[in-house]
């Protein structure tokens, strides 16, 4: 685990040293350097795992980061560098010509086994021990650095609830046209047809009682059909199953009969507002429905639990990978559900899998 650690951290150093560099050339081009700066941002998530929007402006990012990135990135070089000689030094020094042979601590030359052995074993332990306890603080140590300011957290997030709000009111708007659009070409359509064919039969049942039981039958069938589809209207706007059984139950059924093998996973959740359990339970859909139509998953987990004001849920598969919300795969849809609630949605999906979604919604203290 420790060198696991150790070899991302090392990677992400490096990678900021090219990015300090390349940055100064990328500064006269702002949409070249957001690019640079958006993949090591990515990397910071990927191997450290620090939100991919914990960042400050792009030009404040390349400032700092050729500031720390290059002492930093420096230092990581050294330390693999000289492990690297390290080894080459003890195994192949023999290899070389005696005047280019490799040169160990303190540029010792390794002219038999014995400096070898007691060099070179002694320099990549050492160099070792730096790579697995130094680097991995220094770096997490350089994304504190490179976080934002107070003042930029607060921009951004007054963006944030300005576009999630306007995304609200246009959701909202083209659902009322959607529920409109239903109910006066479907539900009043048949209502309109039983009540014609209500007075009709009226007007039939003493001549004509054959007649009229028919245009009763017709107006039945009529009223069943609308009554099913003010359900699928009301479904689309409140999941009855949240109202009968809460979000646990819902959830439960929705895992139940999900097209990928699922697991849940629920903590104690307490009250949690009606909003918010629309949100989860349509996430958990969502996510479940990408997951059996585009990952190829076998398996999958969704678990929910509540921390003090906050309510998580964690969705994943051991799909392939690589979802994509421009893709149009339904992420895209559940972002807009969770920021419009205040709530913060990450997905973790590389390319071979696993899919990880992770949603926070607030629902009170």
């Amino acid at each position: 685990m420790y060198g696991a650690d150790a070899l991302r951290a090392c990677a992400y150093l490096l990678g900021n040293l090219v990015a300090a560099i390349g940055g100064l050339l990328f500064l006269p081009h702002p949409g070249a350097a957001g690019d640079w700066a958006d993949r090591r941002r990515s990397a910071a998530r990927r191997w450290l795992g620090v939100p991919s929007d914990s960042s400050p402006t792009t030009r404040r990012w390349l400032a700092i980061n050729a500031l720390t990135g290059v002492p930093a990135g420096l230092l990581a070089l050294l330390v693999v560098g000289n492990i690297v000689v390290g080894v080459v030094g003890t195994t192949a020094w023999w290899a070389f010509p005696p005047a280019d042979r490799p040169r160990l601590w303190f540029d010792v030359p390794v002219d038999d086994w014995g400096d070898a052995l007691s060099f070179g074993i002694v320099q990549v332990a050492g160099l070792g021990a730096v790579l697995c306890l130094l680097l991995p603080p220094l770096a997490r140590a350089q994304t504190r650095l490179l976080a934002p300011s107070r003042a930029e957290r607060l921009a951004r997030r007054m963006a944030t609830l300005t576009r999630t709000r306007a995304d609200v009111l246009d959701a909202h708007g083209a659902e009322l046209r959607r529920i409109e659009r239903d109910l006066h070409d479907g539900t009043q359509g048949r209502l309109v047809a039983m009540t014609m064919q209500l007075a009709l039969a009226r007007q039939a049942v003493r001549e004509e009682p054959d007649t009229a039981e028919s245009l009763i039958e017709r107006a039945h069938a009529s009223a069943e059909a609308a009554l099913a589809e003010l359900r699928n209207v009301i479904r689309t706007i409140y999941p009855p199953i949240l109202a009968d059984r809460g979000l646990p139950g819902a959830l439960t059924a929705v895992a139940g009969r999900s097209g990928v093998p699922a697991r849940l996973d629920m903590g104690e959740l307490g009250d949690v507002p009606a909003a918010v359990e629309t949100v989860a339970y349509f996430t958990v859909v969502e996510a479940l429905t990408n997951a059996a139509k585009h990952s190829g998953a076998s398996a999958a987990t969704v678990a929910v639990e509540r921390e003090g004001g906050r309510l998580r849920i964690r969705i994943t598969d051991d799909g392939t990978g690589g979802a994509d919300e421009a893709r149009g795969t339904g992420l895209a849809g559940i972002r807009r559900r969770v920021e419009a609630l205040d709530g913060e949605v990450t997905v973790d999906s590389p390319a071979g899998g696993p899919t990880a979604i992770t949603v926070e919604l607030p629902c009170g203290w």
